[in-house]
Formats: structure tokens, C-alpha cells, sequence
């Protein structure tokens, strides 16, 4: 039973759901949080988990979830996650404040893709199930939105941490969220009278109090000029001290920055930014594209007119480019495990071990004295080899291994010197890349 994380997904916007409200510790636990999995089970729209994990991973039944609650309870809280084996992905997780602590129950859920929830009437589930648990349990605050756009709002956060749930205090409105209910407090502090009329979608008291406020009748087009408007709107009304204007052009500027940008990356290492950029968190991914397309890496200068080679200084050449091999296979050994591809020796192992340095940071993440004595030669013959095996290279051996040559064509090639400049920091690690220097090797020979 292999569940689905959105964590394990390529980086795409998804709809964050975070709930803060209260229990009644006296009470049974199972009947405490029924009404909380009845709401869950009658209002997610093809999106129910099917999956209950707390230490170990069970199919989602009550049965596991009273078990995993009971697993994973310590002195300060008990926890248990929920999951889909299916898409869309879900990343969801009740967390419960046991007594001494004040009684909290705290349910965050990750629902991807973003663009499941272009349906009004899925949206419509969404915001039911909600109220039904701001009705059900005292909320504090609670909010529904595109997860890029809450992280460009760096609006207070509040959570399990409740060090940075009392600094942030949510003693006013920070931000209005597409769906959002307000605790009986901060409504009390911005007037009830205003809240209730707020310009908005949809806007209703609760029970307890509170107050729930729907911006617009769907979250999949959170950034569309409709949707903006009338998150601005709302959120003027309940903070009148705030430029109507400003607050306007704040969201168009957020949703610039999310707007879809075209990869144009350098073609010899096209392949490569690609991974860069699907390791970027995701609402900075358009941005981080548009980086990348304007970089250029500088044209490789490891190397030299074939006729300005210099002569081999070594006693054995056959015995020197044996050790170069001998060299690449320490690579090998190094990356195996993580980079399978390298056994092959192919310009497409240069690629994925070009990103796994980048990846793992390389000349920061490791000691320079390791970096210098193990690494930088493994990487400048195995470098090397690639450039003989495919491009019909030939070794010219030197004592310093800087010096040493590989012959395509009509340039002689520095692999060492390459490997040096490539590990001397992360972005050069891209400025530098092995891949470059293979294809302009390979541009050349033609």
C-alpha cells in the first residue's frame, strides 16, 4: 500500500487547508473527533484519504485511526497522517494537544493539484466540510488557499508551534485568504457588524461565533484579475486602514510572480536546468525559470589549439592513461549508489552527475581537503574517459594533472582543470558543468 505525497510530486501548486480549534479533553476521544471524520468523509470530493499512518501505515478504517492516535501519543500531543494511494495526492495531519496543554486541535491538509478545485461545486464541499468543523469544535482561525500564493502573503502562521502561534497573536487580519474563518475574538476586534458585511462571496455567522468568509466561488483561479478584486475588496473592508489600491497591486505583483514563465535554457544544458528548477519550492519556480533563462554559462577555456598541445612528460603513457581510468573508477565508486547511471560512461551520466553535485551542494557539503585529494581527480578522468570513449578522444598525459590533455579533433581538452574550476563553489557547479564542456567538445569535433 504505497500512499501518494504531495512531498514526493514534481513542485506544483496545491490547495493548503489549516484548521486551529479547540476540544473537549474530558470526553472520548472517538466521539470527540467523529464529527470531524464525518465531515471529512461526506464533503471530500474525490479526495478522501485512504490511508491512516501514525507509526505504522494501515488502510484508512476508524479501527486504524483510533489505533495510530493511541501510537502516537507522547506527553505533549498525539498525531496521525492521512494519505491517498491515488490522485490527486493528499498530505494531511490531525495533531491533538493532551492536557496539561490547552486543548488544541490543529488539522493541516495538502490536497495537489491546485487545479482539482476549478469546479464551483467541489469548491462547495470544501467550504461545507469546513464549516462544519468551525461548527463543531471552537476554531481560532482557519483558512483554505493556493499554497504559492499563502507563502508570497508571508502572512503569521500558526500551527503546532505554540511559541509562534501566541507571537503571532492573529490579533487582526493579516491577509483574507479564499476561504477563511475568523474566531469570535478577532471578529469582536474588527467589529462583528463589519465582518457580516464584508464584500465577499459568501459570508456567514456561525454558531459559536465565529465568522466565515468565502472570497470567491473558486480557489483553482485564486490570481485571475475577478478573484484579486474581490480579495482586495474584503480585505479593505475588514482593514480600513490599509490602501485599497495598494493592497490591489500587491496581489497582481503575487500573481505575476506565480504566472507560468517558458523554459528557454541553454541548450547544451537544458536537461540539467530542468532538474535545478524542479528542486526549486514552488511558488518560486516561475521566477527561478526566468533566472535560468536569462543565464548563460560562459563558453568553456579548458582548451587548447590541437597544435599547441603540449608533448607528453611522463615515463609510460600507456601506464599514465590506465591511471586515468583507474581515477574514473573511483568516481564510479564514489556515485554508484546515488547516480547508477555513471557505470555507463555516457555525456547523459555527466548530466545526472553534474545535478547530484548541485544537488548535495558538493564543495560546501564535503571537506575541501576530500574535495581536493579523492574528488577533483575522479571527476577530471572520469570526464576524460567520456570524451575518449564518445567523442573519439585520445589522452595526452601529464605529470600535473591539470595539465594533462584529452585530443578531439582539433582542440586538446583540460579535464582536470575543468573538474577544478567546477568544484570550487555551488553556482559553479552550473557555470562549469561537465555536460558543457562535453557538448562544446563534441560542437567542436564537428
Amino acid at each position: 500500500m504505497n500512499r501518494l505525497s504531495v512531498h514526493d510530486l514534481k513542485p506544483e501548486d496545491l490547495l493548503r487547508l489549516t484548521f486551529v480549534g479547540g476540544f473537549d479533553q474530558q470526553a472520548a476521544l472517538e466521539g470527540e473527533l467523529e464529527p470531524f471524520l464525518q465531515a471529512l468523509e461526506r464533503y471530500a470530493d474525490g479526495w478522501m484519504p485512504d490511508v491512516a499512518e501514525g507509526k505504522r501505515r494501515r488502510k484508512y478504517a476508524r479501527a486504524a485511526i483510533w489505533k495510530g492516535l493511541q501510537e502516537g501519543r507522547d506527553d505533549v500531543f498525539t498525531s496521525l497522517g492521512f494519505y491517498r494511494t491515488e490522485w490527486p495526492a493528499l498530505d494531511m495531519t490531525l495533531w491533538l494537544w493532551l492536557p496539561p496543554r490547552p486543548p488544541k486541535l490543529d488539522i493541516a491538509v495538502n490536497v495537489q493539484p491546485l487545479s482539482f478545485f476549478t469546479e464551483e461545486e467541489r469548491c462547495h464541499q470544501v467550504v461545507e466540510m469546513v464549516r462544519a468543523w468551525a461548527s463543531r469544535y471552537p476554531v481560532s482561525h482557519a483558512k483554505a488557499h493556493s499554497a504559492d500564493d499563502t507563502e508570497l502573503a508571508g502572512s503569521p502562521r500558526f500551527g503546532r508551534d505554540e511559541k509562534t502561534s501566541r507571537k503571532d497573536g492573529f490579533d487582526k487580519v493579516y491577509e483574507v485568504f479564499w476561504l477563511n474563518v475568523f474566531g469570535p475574538k478577532l471578529v469582536e476586534a474588527v467589529g462583528r457588524e463589519r465582518m457580516l458585511s464584508t464584500p465577499a462571496h459568501r459570508v456567514e455567522e456561525l454558531p459559536n461565533g465565529s465568522v466565515l468568509l468565502v472570497t470567491w466561488p473558486t480557489v483553482a483561479d485564486f490570481a485571475s484579475k475577478e478573484a484579486r478584486l474581490a480579495q482586495a475588496r474584503a480585505h479593505a473592508h475588514l482593514r480600513p486602514d490599509l490602501d485599497f489600491d495598494t493592497l490591489l497591486r500587491s496581489l497582481h505583483e503575487r500573481s505575476a510572480r506565480l504566472a507560468p514563465v517558458e523554459p528557454r535554457f541553454h541548450p547544451d544544458l537544458a536537461a540539467l536546468l530542468s532538474r535545478v528548477v524542479d528542486r526549486a519550492a514552488s511558488h518560486e519556480r516561475q521566477r527561478r525559470i526566468a533566472e535560468l533563462n536569462a543565464w548563460q554559462p560562459p563558453e568553456p577555456e579548458e582548451w587548447r589549439p590541437a597544435d599547441s598541445a603540449l608533448p607528453p612528460d611522463v615515463e609510460n603513457v600507456e601506464l599514465a592513461r590506465e591511471h586515468y581510468s583507474t581515477l574514473a573508477e573511483h568516481l564510479v565508486a564514489l556515485l554508484h549508489s546515488e547516480v547508477p547511471s555513471v557505470f555507463a560512461a555516457t555525456p547523459e551520466s555527466l548530466t545526472d552527475a553534474d545535478f547530484y553535485f548541485w544537488r548535495e551542494d558538493f564543495p560546501k557539503s564535503r571537506p575541501r581537503e576530500a574535495l581536493d585529494e579523492h574528488a577533483l581527480p575522479a571527476i577530471g578522468a572520469y570526464l576524460g574517459e567520456v570524451l575518449v570513449r564518445h567523442l573519439g578522444g585520445r589522452w595526452i598525459p601529464r605529470q600535473k594533472l591539470e595539465e594533462a590533455q584529452v585530443l578531439v579533433g582539433h582542440r586538446v581538452w583540460l579535464p582536470f582543470l575543468r573538474a577544478q574550476r567546477f568544484m570550487s563553489s555551488r553556482q559553479a557547479l552550473l557555470d562549469y558543468s561537465l555536460t558543457q564542456l562535453f557538448r562544446a567538445a563534441e560542437r567542436h569535433l564537428g
